[in-house]
């Protein structure tokens, strides 16, 4: 009996001290990054049978178990991610903002400054330094242009090298991840199907660093090894096999890299599947944010160049000439993909007279066998075309104007970026202040005698405004002769017809004769004469300087909605709600985070004040069954003396 007695105590004895080791293991790894907690699950001993019944013989250990909860760690994994995801797009958002909301350094005040030059030159045409300073303003603000886009690009720079480092540790993962899982497998059938728990948290350690990088879901197996998967569903890690992610050169732009995933030595690109994780933020953050600033930026150094550049052809010179371009407008960028098989080429400009439709998007022309086919390059959304792609009827849309040839085969697809690079590419083709062209090619006046003395007698007088898009040169004088009778302007020379003129309800209102817009106020009398003259001695003469300067609140931009500046103003504003609504996000998910990181360490983390009432728990059991023993050699002891006697 004494024996049975010492061997049910020895049980309980050797199992305490297997949980007071456990104890401190627990205590010992406080402080360890992911250590879930372990315990001891204790059993009772296969009773022996005696007469009298079954009799215990003790207890033993039957495991040693983690204290894990899947649906809290994956909760914990979900949370980080989107933590990670929406910190990281919000600081690299700020940087842009940032860039574009500068005071100093930014786009609005050198916008400023160059319009305001121009009203110097409509104040002084003939001003030698007026023209200088809006020389110096204009090549001031190509400068920031450029300066602006080359920041962007270095943004740009180096959230490729981001996207480099995030791929290399990615991969150095999921190798690691699968090591562990045959590492895993292996312990447990030498250990007869119990835990390696240690080897579980550090596989579980590696899996949450990942979640950090992509969002990523699991599925374990019976033997212990867990299948990782990333994106929508794509293979990371399948049992004891890892796939290694690798940037491939974009189909369109070898400077823009793709994400693929290769499996088996095939490579598949999921760009489009990446969410979650620095990874995902870098995505986002380049396509909705990065992009959309440098096409937008671009937008906007397209449209001014051009209306510039218009206007300017529309005034003459100090040299009498007429007027030449300022700045070199950029041309939208098409790239072919590099998976055509077809021989067609696709060619884009600017439509000038819809410019104001100009978009920040990008666009994939796609040929599908019969017809092309035209799709937002981000989301996908198809747009409607006027035209038929030839040269005499290109396809139009949002501004531009696309000529495709014949040759194309089945899915191809051509990539139409109408503003990327257009802030890098803007420059100016003239410094030659004399090139500025403040007057009008036409003058306007009233009849003079030969003394050059005014010999109208009504009080009307006449000055020209502007002129129109698509005006053409007069080739010399057309005399406007007043029908008091009619109330009519009947002109006659270079140009012949008439227009309505009451004093009553016309004066002060623009007239439009051919693309030459003027003004008359006053009343004519019968027979006064105004002659429209080419401008011979333009020196003094600001009409078309003030048409330059009226660009600065001329709504050019959005559709028709915006001046250059107001258009700025939205990028920056775009941005910074962007930015804003990531740090938001961020601040939630961070508090989820910290809330699922509490959860789960509420039931997996080491508890300290648990852990010692627990050792004080198995010390003082431990101090009972050593009194058991203590009772069975005595009883023991007593019976060999009784057998001695």
């Amino acid at each position: 009996m004494a024996s049975g007695v010492l061997g049910t105590a020895a049980s309980g004895l050797i199992s305490i001290q297997r949980a007071i080791s456990v104890t401190g293991h627990n205590i010992s790894n406080v402080n360890t990054e992911g250590y879930t907690k372990q315990r001891v699950e204790f059993g009772a001993r296969v009773p022996e049978f005696s007469g009298a019944g079954y009799i215990g013989r003790g207890v033993q250990v039957k495991s040693i178990e983690r204290v894990y909860d899947k649906f809290l760690t994956d909760n914990l994994r979900s949370t980080t991610s989107a933590s990670t995801q929406f910190s990281t797009f919000a600081d690299y958002s700020s940087r842009i903002s940032n860039i574009l909301g500068d005071a100093d350094a930014g786009l609005g005040a050198v916008m400023g400054n160059f319009f305001n030059s121009i009203q110097g030159v409509a104040d002084d045409p003939a001003s030698i330094p007026a023209r200088q300073t809006m020389m110096t303003e204009a090549e001031t603000m190509v400068g920031r242009f450029h300066a602006l886009d080359q920041q962007l690009g270095a943004v740009k720079n180096e959230i490729n090298q981001g996207l480099d480092s995030t791929i290399a540790e990615i991969n150095s993962l999921s190798t690691s991840i699968a090591e562990s899982n045959k590492q895993i497998v292996d312990a447990r059938s030498l250990a007869g199907g119990n835990e390696p728990n240690d080897l579980l948290d550090a596989r579980d350690n590696m899996i949450n660093r990942l979640a950090e990088m992509v969002n990523v879901s699991t599925v374990s197996e019976g033997d212990g090894a867990i299948n990782v998967f990333i994106g929508t569903g794509q293979s990371l890690v399948t049992r004891y096999l890892s796939s290694d992610l690798e940037l491939k050169p974009n189909v369109y732009d070898a400077n823009k890299r793709d994400i693929a995933i290769v499996t088996g030595g095939a490579s598949s690109i999921i760009t489009s599947s990446i969410k979650g994780g620095e990874l995902g933020a870098i995505l986002d953050f380049g396509n909705q944010v990065l992009d959309s600033s440098q096409n937008a930026l671009g937008r906007i150094a397209i449209t001014l160049s051009s209306r510039i550049n218009e206007q300017q052809k529309l005034g003459i010179d100090l040299n009498n000439s007429a007027g030449q371009a300022l700045f070199s407008a950029p041309e939208p960028k098409v790239a072919t993909n590099t998976g055509n098989i077809g021989s067609a080429t696709v060619s884009a400009s600017f439509d000038l007279d819809n410019l104001e439709d100009l978009t920040t998007r990008d666009y994939v022309l796609e040929y599908s066998g019969s017809d092309w086919r035209l799709t937002d390059s981000q989301s996908g959304e198809l747009f409607g075309m006027a035209g038929d792609g030839s040269a005499a009827n290109p396809f139009k849309f949002d501004g531009l104007s696309v000529v495709v040839s014949t040759g194309a085969n089945d899915g191809d697809q051509y990539l139409i970026s109408p503003t990327r690079n257009a802030a890098n590419d803007i420059s100016m083709v003239t410094s030659d202040v004399q090139e500025i062209a403040a007057a009008a090619p036409l003058r306007i006046g009233e009849q003079t005698d030969a003394n050059g003395a005014p010999i109208n007698t009504g009080t009307a007088l006449m000055s020209v405004q502007q002129f129109e898009k698509g005006f053409g040169p007069v080739g010399g004088p057309v005399q406007m002769t007043f029908d008091v009778a009619t109330n009519t302007f009947n002109y006659s020379g270079a140009l012949t017809g008439s227009f309505a003129y009451d004093p009553a309800s016309d004066s002060g209102k623009d007239i439009n004769v051919s693309g030459i817009v003027f003004k008359i106020t006053g009343d004519p009398a019968a027979g006064d004469v105004f002659t429209l003259a080419p401008n011979t001695d333009a020196s003094g003469d600001n009409t078309n300087a003030l048409a330059l300067a009226d660009l600065q609140t001329a709504l050019t931009m959005e559709g028709g909605g915006a001046s250059f500046s107001e258009s700025y103003q939205q990028l920056i504003g775009e941005v910074g709600t962007r930015t804003r609504t990531a740090q938001i996000s961020a601040d939630a998910q961070t508090s989820l985070q910290r809330q699922a990181q509490a959860t789960r360490d509420g039931k997996s983390g080491v508890n300290l004040d648990e852990e010692a009432a627990n050792l004080l728990r198995f010390q003082q059991a431990y101090q009972a069954l050593a009194q058991v023993v203590n009772v069975a050699n005595e009883t023991f002891q007593t019976l060999i003396n009784a057998v001695g006697r």
